[in-house]
Formats: structure tokens, C-alpha cells, sequence
């Protein structure tokens, strides 16, 4: 463990940084999910919605640092070509 209050401080922030990450990593899978499910399910507009949606998030995800933008751009494109494929 840390002995320095500037280690200390250092661990912390890690900590909050990493349940952040987390929360958002795991938000990123929910969203990609449903997108997936709504392409057998629903209409092609609320796909759309949906998609929409996930691509914000992955964005903003990426924007943040907490994935890689070609990591972000690869779900993108994935999740895209999904929906427009099964759109036709």
C-alpha cells in the first residue's frame, strides 16, 4: 500500500477511475446487446434508434479515453453493418 500522502492520493484516484471505466465498459456491452436483440425483434426505425444511441455512447467512450478510437471505430462499423444488412 501506498505511504506517501501523494501515493495515497494517487490510489484513489485510480480507484474512482477504474469503477468509472467499468460502469462505462459495461453500459457499452448493455447497449451493443440490445442493439443486437432489437435486429430480430423491432422495427427497422427503432434499430435505428438504438443504434443511434450505442454509437453516442461508444463514442463518448472513446472521447474519454476509456476505449481505444480504433476499438470504438470497429464496434461502430460492426453494429452498423449489422443493422443495415438485416435492414435489406
Amino acid at each position: 500500500m501506498a505511504n506517501h500522502k501523494s501515493a495515497l492520493k494517487r490510489a484513489m484516484q485510480n480507484e474512482i477511475r477504474r469503477m468509472r471505466n467499468k460502469s462505462t465498459k459495461t453500459s457499452i456491452k448493455k447497449v451493443t446487446k440490445e442493439v443486437r436483440l432489437s435486429l430480430n425483434e423491432d422495427s427497422g426505425e427503432m434499430t435505428l434508434k438504438k443504434l443511434n444511441t450505442a454509437q453516442s455512447l461508444i463514442d463518448k467512450a472513446a472521447k474519454k479515453g476509456v476505449i481505444h478510437k480504433k476499438t470504438a471505430a470497429r464496434k461502430i462499423s460492426r453494429l452498423s453493418k449489422l443493422a443495415v444488412a438485416t435492414a435489406t
